[in-house]
């Protein structure tokens, strides 16, 4: 078994409410927030909804060719960090951000940035399955179609099988592309919305909690297609699994409160912590 993996299975003590307060305190982030083959480069972002900050001067890096895993409690802010990065918080009429966030070294947060290519380039995959009510095929050719992929039925019929083959989806649904999506089991609606990502060529793959609602078997599929990707795409994933986050991810973010504790490589976070909020998290005496 991977020692991570060992490592969050272990659970000592109780963490007071107290104890918190007096370990919470700290002056940056610990670990290297940078990467050397950054794809994304993310400076000082803070985020408020209305008066309440819910993220502090954050900065990290999502690296080519890597899964970024995102951890911690809930309501820390892991998943509005996420949203950032394809401006969803702007969804938010309360929501506000500042700071800086390049994709390829150009500024996403101006003003003047059409939002709808960008979240092509920067896909999201939720919580939830949410596939259209459409048959599978059109589910993978909507997107293509409106960004002008293709100028052929034979281009995009191509499209569909390449994206549903990366999703690991084709061999189960080529025999009736013409049902709906909404037919598929929740881990193949989920493969599917992964495809349905993948057929605009984006860059950057963000991950919401994308197993929370499937069973053991689907989730393995997944976390095995995410690892296939990698080699494609880069990844940023949210997780409230701590196993998770050992198996998929090469780096590995903590999160408290709004603050980023801790980034590393993910074998070093579970293993070697060097903040005692991200040890307490990851041995389960807070969480």
């Amino acid at each position: 078994m991977n020692t991570a993996v060992q490592v969050v299975n272990t659970r000592i003590g109780i963490v007071t409410a107290t104890d918190l307060e007096q370990d919470q305190s700290f002056t940056r982030t610990l670990g290297e927030i940078t990467s050397p083959n950054a794809r994304m480069q993310c400076r000082n972002i803070n985020v408020w909804y209305a008066n309440k900050q819910a993220i502090k001067d954050v900065s990290l890096d999502i690296g080519k060719h890597e899964v970024v895993a995102m951890i911690g409690p809930s309501g820390c802010g892991k998943s509005t960090f996420l949203r950032c990065l394809n401006r969803m918080n702007d969804t938010i009429p309360i929501a506000r951000v500042n700071g800086s966030i390049k994709l390829d070294g150009k500024e996403i947060l101006d003003r003047g940035i059409d939002v709808v290519p960008l979240r092509a380039q920067v896909g999201m995959v939720f919580q939830k399955p949410n596939p259209f009510p459409k048959s599978i095929y059109e589910n993978i050719a909507y997107g293509p179609r409106i960004h002008g992929l293709t100028t052929s039925r034979t281009e995009l019929d191509e499209l569909v099988e390449i994206s549903l083959r990366r999703a690991g989806l084709w061999n189960e649904v080529k025999d009736r592309l013409n049902q709906a999506g909404t037919g598929l089991s929740g881990g193949q609606q989920q493969r599917l919305c992964i495809a349905r990502t993948i057929a605009v060529s984006p860059e950057v793959i963000l991950m919401d909690e994308p197993c929370s609602a499937l069973d053991p078997i689907a989730t393995a599929i997944i976390e095995e297609l995410i690892d296939e990707l990698r080699a494609h795409y880069s990844i940023a994933i949210v997780t409230h699994s701590m196993q998770q986050a050992a198996r998929v991810s090469q780096r590995t973010a903590y999160f408290h409160l709004g603050d980023l504790v801790e980034v590393g490589p993910t074998e070093q976070i579970f293993n070697q912590p060097q903040h005692k909020l991200t040890e307490d998290y990851i041995t389960g005496r807070f969480g």
